[in-house]
């Protein structure tokens, strides 16, 4: 595609993004709740979001499904009110809404196993009912314009004025920088555009490129977008990034799910599904006494989070070097 359809597409995507944007009134409800009150707060919001990247990853869904998901899951709550002990069947609904009009057919995960890995007490038939209430609230159809709609279309622009910037421009890079700015409720108030171009501007100067910071600023021109909007977003991009590199943040594992899955859990997933490569659980560290189904009765308004298993794409190499080495100095300075 030559880059006039692409500016065209873009300005399509542009004008149709406002659609698809939460309300911010119910965002800001949901900052400014306590995790002691009866209603979803930011911290759990953004724990289930965490736990939507887990299973991502878990299932090998692609980006595009998680941030759907999140789309989803955030428009939702910033629309009803819910119980914090509904949010897990709310959440588990986006993801499997999101992943059967983005994955393969033959990728999808059965219902029951989807919500056994992600340790939920509900049935099939709730989840089946929560997504009917989500897609009537939301008018869901098939689709949604979000940062990524945008951070892909960036890309490609870019790659349109040379071929050489594959490999400078790191598209996976990317996308895991969106994900993890995507697990921070605040960063839902974007409009999706700003994000997308805060994010590649970040990347830009983390290159020191001049003519792609050019491009950067065309297409901010082309989406007259203003100076101040997207230098405020930027600092708060830089800002994640920079907290997510620090030494002090807590960083993935892989570990979680893997205390999920029980040896003969593994055994009834279907065949064409496989086993994450993880070392199963010894057989004498396993409790017999127990069964495998007591993990469903984990999940409550006060689950355990999966988070600490989210995808190889959370890990450091994909979060800004220099931001990692500024904030270790930092912290042997005040160490």
């Amino acid at each position: 595609m030559d880059a006039y359809k692409l500016m065209k597409e873009l300005r399509v995507n542009y004008e149709q993004e406002v659609f698809y944007l939460p309300k911010e009134t119910g965002l800001s409800l949901i900052e400014s709740t306590t995790q002691d009150d009866s209603r979803i707060s930011a911290k759990c919001r953004d724990a289930k979001v965490e736990d939507l990247w887990s299973l991502t990853s878990f299932f090998g869904y692609s980006t595009q499904t998680f941030v759907l998901a999140v789309n989803l899951l955030d428009r939702f709550l910033a629309m009803m009110r819910i119980q914090p002990k509904h949010l897990s069947c709310v959440s588990l609904s986006c993801l499997h809404m999101a992943a059967k009009v983005t994955e393969e057919e033959c990728n999808l995960t059965p219902t029951d196993e989807l919500i056994r890995i992600g340790q939920c007490r509900f049935t099939v038939s709730d989840l089946a009912r929560m997504e009917k209430i989500v897609a009537e609230k939301l008018n869901f159809k098939s689709k949604a314009v979000t940062a990524l709609t945008f951070l892909h279309l960036y890309h490609r622009i870019a790659l349109s004025h040379s071929t050489d910037r594959k490999e400078t421009l790191n598209l996976e890079k990317l996308e895991a920088q969106l994900k993890a700015c995507l697990c921070r409720i605040s960063f839902s108030k974007a409009k999706p555009s700003v994000l997308a171009l805060s994010l590649l501007r970040q990347e830009i100067e983390a290159v020191q490129s001049e003519d792609m910071l050019e491009i950067a600023y065309h297409i901010q021109r082309h989406l007259k977008i203003a100076d101040a909007e997207l230098l405020l977003w930027s600092g708060r991009v830089a800002q994640c990034l920079s907290d997510y590199a620090s030494p002090e943040c807590s960083k993935p594992n892989h570990r979680k799910l893997q205390w999920i899955v029980s040896r003969r859990t593994a055994q009834n997933l279907h065949s064409y599904r496989s086993v994450p490569e993880l070392p199963t659980i010894p057989e004498g560290g396993w409790d017999e006494s127990e069964s495998e189904d007591s993990c469903e009765d984990v999940m409550s308004s006060g689950e355990e989070s999966l988070s600490s298993s989210l995808g190889s794409d959370a890990e450091g190499p994909f979060f800004p070097l220099h931001f990692r080495r500024q904030k270790h100095r930092q912290h042997l300075l005040h160490a």
